[in-house]
């Protein structure tokens, strides 16, 4: 697909405001924004227009807004590119909208916790990339001490798990470990995030609800989800809270899905402590009253919560203690999404939901009578604050030409089968959502249109941290 060179727009998302603008691209980055006048009718400038080159007039309906950002993806290559892997990934995410990702170090072999693990990273990266992608580290036991050198090989910060991944080759801290990490990334301000659920409070509601010894749990869905209480998340978020206020570190809560937990989180943030979190579409738009037995599409830990729980996490939405909305995309083969039978203690636990994350939410903001403008934030500048990348999630000059079309009234029913992802299951599939990607472009180049089977990896389109080297 060609280069475009520059868009028009009756509504483009500039400093915080829907305004008509043209943005005009050279060389891959944003070198000027024009503000129109609303009187100006952007169809008859766009008669003339529209048969030149590298010029877009955006459809009656459709918005621009900056390349949407999403911090928290499982891409899971090399090593277990069965899963999913750059190509499938990234061309995913583009059919969502976003243009730039952030990789977690695991579930990929070698995980991302020496130097030499990312540079087979991005090795294995190369040719395959649809969107720019940056990546994380992890801090598990056998890294503690060298973490600064895994910072300054490229990495944007540290995932920790207070819990076992569920990878054997990543290890969990305990408490010990989390306050070790915290005070060692402190020396040059580096930043954790942590998978936040309790050790012991698994294991007590674990034997409550009567788990097998291989942690069968059964097709009930209900069972699954008093296996992992809400406790387990308050008791986790606390002790990270305690261990930031110890070290004066950096933290980040991935993945909330207790709403409980956010007054904690409040608290702790308006005490002065450095403390980010973000949430996933999944708990904003699913609700356990809805999960069929045996339907494992849906598992993910933490797991989606009820309703009365989901109108919390809205509320943290709406009031700024979310910072951000990720999809925590995390596939894996259908035969493990599936194992034991549909048993939620023996499937996978994890959702693939990097290309229907944004439109799911705009879905059920829309219902709630959310409007789009509360929403962008969370899904552009949010996570790229998260990842400490300044200039992404922002239609401004000087910055990378990364933007996404988006058109918010229209509809589209999911079709799992039609995903661009590696394995075609999806927990929305059927669903009728509301608001579709109309076009991606990352470094002025088209890299996915409406209509697309496939979004491929383009010349334009770079390793993040090349990008900013």
């Amino acid at each position: 697909m060609a280069a475009v060179s520059v868009f028009r727009a009756e509504r483009a998302w500039i400093e915080g405001a829907f305004r008509p603008a043209e943005v005009r691209i050279a060389d891959g980055v944003i070198a000027e924004v024009v503000l129109l006048d609303p009187s100006d009718s952007l169809a008859d400038a766009g008669a003339d227009a529209a048969s030149a080159d590298g010029v877009t007039v955006l459809a009656e309906g459709e918005v621009l807004l900056p390349g949407l950002v999403d911090s928290h993806v499982h891409l899971d290559e090399p090593g277990r590119t069965e899963w999913e892997g750059f190509a499938t990934g990234t061309a995913a995410a583009a059919a969502g909208g976003i243009t730039t990702l952030f990789d977690m170090p695991l579930n990929s072999v070698p995980v991302t916790t020496t130097p030499e693990a990312l540079a087979a990273k991005r090795a294995a990266a190369t040719g395959k990339l649809a969107v720019d992608v940056g990546y994380w580290g992890g801090a598990v036991p056998e890294n503690l001490g060298s973490l600064r050198a895994l910072a300054a090989a490229g990495v944007v910060g540290f995932k920790c798990f207070l819990v076992p991944s569920g990878i054997d080759e990543f290890g969990h801290l305990d408490a010990v470990g989390v306050r070790a990490a915290l005070a060692e990334l402190a020396a040059f301000d580096g930043l954790l995030i942590a998978h936040a659920e309790d050790e012991a409070h698994l294991h007590a509601a674990a034997a409550a609800v009567g788990a097998g010894a291989d942690g069968s749990l059964g097709r009930d869905y209900d069972t699954f989800l008093r296996s992992r209480p809400p406790v387990s998340e308050e008791a986790a978020i606390g002790a990270v809270i305690d261990a930031l206020r110890e070290t004066g570190g950096r933290g980040h809560i991935v993945h909330v899905a207790d709403g409980a937990a956010l007054d904690l989180i409040r608290r702790a943030k308006a005490d002065g402590i450095r403390l980010t979190i973000e949430t996933c579409p999944h708990y904003l738009t699913l609700a356990a009253e809805d999960v069929p037995d045996g339907a494992s599409a849906f598992k993910c830990c933490p797991p989606i919560r009820g309703r009365a729980n989901q109108d919390l996490l809205w509320e943290g939405v709406v009031d700024g203690t979310i910072d951000a909305i990720v999809s925590d995309h995390s596939p894996s083969t259908l035969a493990l999404k599936s194992a034991g039978g549909g048993d939620f203690g023996l499937a996978w636990g994890g959702i693939a939901g990097v290309q229907t994350g944004f439109a799911s939410v705009w879905t059920e903001a829309a219902r709630r009578g959310i409007p789009l403008e509360s929403l962008l934030s969370l899904f552009t500048t949010g996570p790229a604050r998260v990842a400490g990348v300044p200039g992404l999630g922002e239609i401004r000059v000087g910055t990378r030409a990364n933007l996404t079309v988006f058109a918010p009234e229209r509809e589209w029913v999911v079709d799992a089968h039609r995903l661009l992802y590696r394995h075609k299951l999806s927990p929305w599939d059927g669903r009728r959502l509301r608001g579709a990607t109309s076009t991606t472009v990352v470094g002025g180049e088209i890299v996915y249109r409406s209509g697309d089977d496939d979004a491929r990896a383009r010349p334009g389109v770079e390793v993040l941290v090349e990008v900013l080297a």
